[in-house]
């Protein structure tokens, strides 16, 4: 039974800084796209950045590119995701997603298998 648990999410100011965190538990995590997506009310849900658990490769949309960085702790299995200079327009729900190492790389949430509950993100 996979689970994914995110922690970390919380309210900042503009320009301002979070840490997630997405603990993964009851799979192979060896070797998987580990993704994180966001969703703000009203809005689709959209993907920010994935990792690939296997290996060091990284993904970012260009929106975040710079600002935000994903990485790993095999052992502890957990993927970070560190957030910088946050923007108002960034407040929302942030997920992390598991998916197959084809997923990395691509933004589509389909493509993903298993989701954490969410964290909530405000920046005002």
């Amino acid at each position: 039974h996979v689970q994914l648990v995110e922690s970390g999410g919380g309210s900042v100011q503009a320009g301002g800084s979070l840490r997630l965190s997405c603990a993964f538990s009851g799979g192979r995590g060896s070797r998987v796209c580990m993704g994180w997506f966001r969703q703000a009310p009203g809005k689709e849900r959209e993907g920010v950045a994935c990792i690939f658990t296997g290996g060091s490769a990284t993904y970012y949309r260009d929106f975040v590119k710079d600002r935000f960085t994903i990485s790993q702790d095999k052992a502890a299995a957990t993927v970070f995701l560190q957030m910088n200079n946050l923007k108002p327009e960034e407040s929302g729900t942030y997920y992390c997603a598991a998916g197959p190492t084809w997923a990395c790389g691509g933004w589509n949430a389909g493509s993903y298998n298993y989701w954490g509950q969410g964290t909530q993100v405000t920046v005002s």
